[in-house]
């Protein structure tokens, strides 16, 4: 077996890629990541053996949350920055066992490799594979990609200016746990439920950083045409980038436009005084492929979400920053005081024709927490009158698969008196429809990008107190949510924490549970997968 990968939805098989990544990534990269999380689980040992403080050693924390947040899928496919990040990462680990005068055996914390083949040839003994025991394996690589998933919001925290040590004691907890032999199936469960809090930790620690720098989220209307100049596309998650690139781009006559995730940039007040943010081009991410080959401008990928493109030329326009990284497309790193110097994208884009319009008209989102605890008085009207009957949270990613066309089936065949919850880039399956309103509450409220989950949680919370019940599942909420990486994977953990139960989750479980574990998932949380539009709206409007 050259490699070995079942973290995202669409592995091959729905057991594992054994060949070449579905997203792309090849054998090596993908040997490249898992030593870097190898490594990141020997840095733990250390620390968590030592009972090292971690505070003073603000660099390490930095860096064991970026590697993390690397190996996500779709971030990044550019095997020399990974082994640049290996090296630099096998440094700290060494500093710090050195530091903390560590004397253990924990081969994660001290094995040596130098050379790309040393390292690949380390990887084949320390990946996924490396747990015989295949429920151990399963809940060990539940918890480590509920981490990834952390790790992302996390760093987009801390690229704003917020950080908790909370956290990263945690994050060394939980990798250190997973070499840990001695640790039951049971002691694992609780360790994933851990995570889940921890989860919480993360985007509600997000949260604060968007909403205190960048304002709360409001409804919006936002723009999906295009206007006659030359533009920037950005894509992924990372806001600080969003707003270097607009305050390089004023005046300049460059446009700005937001692609996937990046949407719900358009929802939050700093952004709006920017007259060339003009709004967003295309759909989910997927769907770039064809859509990128139409924009003809440069693209900025900040995070991950990158699909390796089909022709040369888009290629060529393609630049990196953060995790994201691609090879032979620049990248462009932050000097010492974080600024990001984005003026080849904009010299780029200025010898560049403007957009293809693909399509036209607005879609509305904004529905953050705070937004809608100002229509508070309305939802819970609504409600009480029965003019809304349920709400449905259908959050989560978008993906490739033919079977998600069941999301735009089940949202167009929900009754009129439902109302859609959604964050993440599961949205594009149904934002675009004319779904209508209740009592001038429209039918799908977006509260933004996949951290944004968050937001739906504190909202049935939120009801839960107004309607004065003892637990969240007695609220007339469903939750029928995508998934397709390890964001949603935390997102999943963070909802099972809070005592949600009941979940639907689709298009398919992931494979990356084996039978008994997702046995203990069912019957302990109630989880599901997806049937038919019919007979899973017949199913929830029941309960």
């Amino acid at each position: 077996m050259s490699m070995f990968c079942y973290q995202c939805q669409e592995t091959a098989r729905g057991t594992g890629c054994e060949v070449k990544g579905v997203c792309g990534k090849n054998e090596e990269v993908a040997k490249l990541q898992d030593l870097l999380i190898y490594i990141s689980k020997g840095i733990s040992e250390i620390v968590i053996s030592t009972k090292t403080d971690i505070v003073p050693f603000q660099e390490m924390n930095h860096e064991v949350i970026r590697s993390l947040f690397i190996t996500i899928t779709n971030a990044n496919f550019d095997a020399d920055a990974i082994e640049k990040q290996i090296t630099y990462l096998i440094k700290i680990r060494d500093d710090i066992a050195a530091k903390s005068a560590y004397a253990g055996t924990c081969d994660a914390a001290i094995f040596s490799v130098v050379t790309r083949e040393e390292m690949l040839e380390k990887a084949e003994t320390s990946g996924v594979l490396a747990t015989d025991n295949e429920d151990i394996r399963s809940l060990r690589e539940l918890v480590i990609y509920g981490l990834k998933g952390l790790a992302a919001y996390t760093e987009h925290a801390l690229n704003i200016g917020k950080e908790d040590n909370v956290i990263y004691q945690f994050v060394y907890e939980a990798l250190a746990s997973t070499l840990d032999n001695a640790l039951s199936v049971d002691d694992l469960v609780a360790l994933v439920l851990k995570t889940g809090e921890y989860g919480v930790k993360a985007m509600a620690l997000l949260d604060e950083a968007n909403t205190s720098k960048y304002g709360n989220p409001e409804i919006t209307s936002v723009n999906i045409g295009v206007r006659n100049r030359p533009a920037i596309l950005i894509s992924g998650h990372d806001l600080t980038d969003l707003e270097q690139l607009l305050e390089q781009t004023k005046g300049s006559g460059v446009d700005v436009y937001t692609h996937g995730e990046m949407l719900p940039a358009h929802y939050y007040p700093a952004f709006k005084k920017y007259d060339n943010f003009v709004g967003n081009y295309g759909n989910a991410w997927w769907m770039q492929v064809g859509e990128f080959e139409h924009f003809h401008g440069p693209i900025l990928f900040t995070t991950n979400c990158i699909v390796p493109p089909r022709t040369p030329e888009v290629a060529t326009r393609i630049f990196t920053t953060g995790a994201a990284g691609y090879p032979e497309c620049p990248h462009i790193t932050a000097d010492e005081n974080g600024r990001k110097d984005f003026s080849a994208i904009i010299v780029m884009a200025k010898k560049l024709s403007p957009p293809d319009e693909i399509e036209t008209g607005t879609i509305v989102g904004g529905f953050a927490h705070h937004q809608v605890f100002a229509l508070a008085d309305k939802v819970v009207d609504a409600v009480k009158t029965g003019a809304i009957k349920k709400f449905f949270v259908m959050g989560g990613c978008d993906g490739r698969m033919k079977s998600r066309e069941y999301y735009t089936e089940f949202a167009k065949k929900l009754p009129m008196d439902t109302v859609i919850l959604t964050a993440g880039c599961a949205k594009y399956r149904y934002n675009k429809l004319n779904l209508g309103e209740i009592g001038g509450i429209p039918r799908v409220l977006d509260a933004g990008q996949c951290n944004d989950s968050y937001s739906l949680a504190v909202i049935a919370l939120k009801l839960k107190e107004i309607f004065e019940l003892d637990d969240i599942n007695q609220l007339p909420i469903s939750f029928n949510i995508a998934w397709y990486e390890q964001k949603a994977v935390i997102v999943l953990l963070a909802l099972l924490y809070l005592g949600v139960k009941n979940i639907h989750l689709g298009p398919t479980l992931p494979g990356f549970l084996s039978p008994n574990v997702a046995k203990v998932l069912v019957e302990t949380f109630g989880i599901a997968g997806i049937q038919s539009v019919d007979d899973d709206i017949k199913l929830f409007m029941k309960a």
